[in-house]
């Protein structure tokens, strides 16, 4: 199923309270407003969709170069030393990569991601006064429906070589508890009942990764809605731990402005309907509805943003003490295939 949110106008509208309805584009920097794209104000679709092979374009020239290389590999190590220093415990690093386009279409560019990255989240999000990206994300933020409440902690890389059988590094496992371990305190004062699952490896197009669920019952919904977005945003899985101290080295020696990579985006206070049976003893027995507000929100990973004839990659890493300089650098590299191989 695809969705589309059109709005009717190019007004530019934020989130205030997370109350709002519609379509929320988030950046990195929670110091920044939230765009959002009303539901009030656009036209809503929905169709299905079945695509039986992957559109080619011509050969597309990438911007990569040695000296792109080194530069990442110095910042790691700058982080590896601001660690052992204690200046926290790990930090999210990224850079950008460029590549030229000699042709280009948005709705082929959406079909190659949906045909290629069909258990992804897909987005193609454009606004006038903002610009064009395009993701395909394997993380969930959160998704509150009615009282309930789950998120996905997802960290550690691998290239997919025909298995799910991974053995993974020391380095891969500290990293996903560290993401885990935030996310649990994090919600603390906003849920009950919580339920953290066994680590499992999942696949993510030509990735894997570790994966951790967990889902608990909300105290209250709007009220808490804002404030949960607010303690979670970013995790340590795009930002580092603790949140304060990583963000600033990443603002401060990070060369780009992520804009929204790293943000977040997704439906905001949707209507969500179930069906149920009324009880055996009703011998009518009529079917009803519950009527849920729900709120879904992904992490904006695997993205890129189009501008001047040129896609901008965005790709990082998280890094702790054993991080290793090449093998981040490498890992970024792998990352860079997934939105390069349907350009």
């Amino acid at each position: 199923m695809v969705k589309g949110l059109f709005q009717l106008n190019n007004n530019l509208h934020v989130t205030e309270n997370y109350k709002e309805k519609g379509f929320v584009f988030a950046p990195f920097n929670d110091t920044e407003n939230s765009i959002l794209i009303p539901f009030d104000d656009s036209e809503n679709f929905e169709a299905n969709f079945d695509l039986k092979e992957q559109i080619v374009y011509k050969k597309n020239e990438s911007s990569f170069q040695e000296e792109d290389k080194l530069k990442h590999i110095n910042l790691v190590e700058k982080g590896i030393e601001a660690i052992n220093n204690n200046h926290f415990k790990k930090v999210v690093l990224a850079r950008t990569e460029v590549v030229n386009l000699q042709a280009f279409s948005i709705i082929n560019t959406l079909k190659n991601l949906l045909f290629k990255y069909n258990l992804a989240f897909v987005y193609c999000w454009y606004h006038p006064k903002v610009g064009l990206w395009f993701g395909a994300t394997p993380e969930t933020l959160m998704k509150v429906e009615g009282q309930k409440f789950s998120i996905m902690a997802l960290a550690g890389t691998q290239e997919y070589k025909n298995s799910l059988n991974v053995v993974w590094e020391e380095k891969e496992k500290q990293e996903q508890q560290i993401v885990t371990d935030y996310i649990t305190n994090s919600i603390a004062p906003f849920v009950n009942g919580v339920v953290v699952s066994e680590v499992e490896t999942v696949r993510a197009g030509n990735l894997v990764h570790l994966k951790t669920m967990i889902s608990a019952n909300l105290n209250s919904w709007q009220s808490n809605l804002e404030s949960i977005i607010s303690a979670l945003h970013p995790t340590p899985a795009v930002c580092g731990m603790p949140k304060k101290e990583a963000m600033e080295f990443i603002l401060k020696n990070e060369s780009y402005n992520r804009e929204f990579y790293s943000g977040y985006l997704g439906e905001l206070n949707y209507e969500s309907k179930s069906t149920l049976k009324s009880s055996k003893r009703n011998i009518e027995n009529r079917a009803y509805s519950i009527s849920r507000k729900c709120t879904q929100l992904y992490v904006n990973l695997r993205c890129m943003q189009i501008k001047d004839n040129a896609a901008i990659v965005y790709v990082g890493g998280g890094i702790t003490k054993s991080s290793n300089p090449l093998k981040e650098w490498e890992e970024t590299v792998a990352k860079s295939k997934v939105i390069k191989s349907i350009l």
